[in-house]
């Protein structure tokens, strides 16, 4: 565990089923006057008639507000640079609002800071490379996954590279962020599952980072906490208030761990399948997570073991080595609860990949750096060839 760690956070957070309704009102908390917004949504946010109440409160307010929905799925570099310079900056918001899943709030976040720094986006790849703050930006998440709302990331696609890769500033933390779980009510049953996992593997990941500390393992082990008992609930009976709350909840304190100690070798090996093979987030890193904490158990042991306590998984009297198997045992349970794709095959991929998998997830450094244990080029492609039953 780190002995010198650092933490930041977004600056206001409001929560409560039906706090978006409170938008127009919480502009007030930015630090400048807003007469245009900039709103990255998606159209299916539109279809269910949430973006068209947030623009009528906010005209209301006197503010006018540009709608872009042209953010990519898993956006290109190319998508989000071509994005900016054809709607955002001829419009020059004021501020940069953000309604919808992790794509579209990093999207937002770039967006935001590309107002007021002149760099592309490529000269960011990386840690703390952006020099200037953006304009004020609020962000609105409506899945329970990527915490990205409180997150200083933003992940973008490489595609003449085949990867995904993080831009990292404390220039990317939003001025607001609200929570309400009324949104998440009609989520897909499979995105559901995607993003509950992944929300989880950010509190785990974080938990057993080279970097964690104590303030990323009080907000890991609640998100690990809550999002355990509540996510099959969630899949099985999405219009569940309770568990949509507590999934939102869980999904935030997850994206506040791994600011503060990084996620580790599942998320490395992930942005590989969905640079190469367009697998979603949420669906690799639920695939690898297993067999990811396998190769790590030895050196992990000890904290495996109190994260099957926390989830109440483990007996009293169980060593480490057998709660920690049972923790592992019931991630398996999930993925299968969950309809988790298991084989990788189904996605197009065959042994002739691996090595260029492998390749290109030992670049992923900033993340296998907190990995609790090195993998070399064989141990990564162990880890994917037990995907290709």
């Amino acid at each position: 565990m780190s002995s010198i760690y650092h933490f930041q956070t977004v600056k206001h957070i409001v929560h409560g089923p039906g706090s978006l309704d409170q938008l127009a009102d919480k502009l007030a908390l930015l630090d400048r006057p807003v007469r245009r917004i900039a709103l990255i949504t998606q159209p299916v946010i539109e279809k269910n008639g949430v973006v068209a109440r947030v623009v009528a409160a906010l005209e209301k307010k006197d503010v006018q507000t540009l709608v872009v929905r042209d953010v990519q799925p898993e956006p290109t570099i190319e998508n989000v640079e071509t994005v900016f310079r054809d709607q955002i900056a001829p419009f020059a918001p004021d501020a940069v609002l953000s309604i919808g899943g992790g794509s579209v709030l990093d999207a937002a976040k770039l967006f935001a800071v590309r107002l007021t720094n002149s760099q592309p986006l490529r000269e960011w790849l990386g840690v703390d490379l952006i020099a200037q703050p953006g304009v004020p930006l609020i962000l609105v998440p409506t899945t329970s996954g990527t915490g990205s709302e409180v997150t200083p990331n933003a992940i973008v696609t490489l595609p003449d590279e085949e990867l995904k890769v993080g831009i990292v500033s404390r220039h990317l933390l939003p001025q607001l962020v609200i929570l309400d779980a009324t949104l998440t009510l009609d989520l897909p049953k499979p995105i559901t599952a995607a993003t509950g996992m992944d929300a989880f593997i950010h509190a785990l990941e974080s938990y057993i980072s080279t970097k964690a500390n104590p303030v990323s393992d009080m907000f890991a082990m609640e998100s690990m906490r809550l999002i355990g008992a509540n996510l099959v609930e969630a899949y099985n009976n999405g219009h569940s208030l309770p568990a949509r709350e507590a999934m939102l909840i869980g999904s935030m304190y997850g994206g506040l761990a791994l600011t503060a100690a990084g996620t580790a070798a599942v998320h490395a090996l992930a942005y590989p399948l969905g640079g190469m093979f367009n697998i979603t987030h949420g669906v690799a890193n639920s695939m690898l997570l297993p067999h990811v904490m396998e190769f790590n158990l030895d050196a992990i042991v000890g904290r495996l073991a109190r994260v099957a306590h926390a989830l109440d998984i483990a007996r009293h009297d169980d060593s480490d080595q057998a709660a920690a198997e049972k923790l592992l045992a019931r991630l398996r349970d999930w993925t299968a609860a969950l309809e988790i794709p298991q084989d990788l095959r189904s996605f197009g991929v065959s042994e002739d990949h691996l090595d260029a998998l492998a390749a290109a997830a030992a670049k992923v450094k900033r993340l296998l750096g907190n990995n609790p244990k090195p993998l070399s080029l064989d141990d990564i492609k162990s880890i994917y060839r037990r995907l290709l039953p």
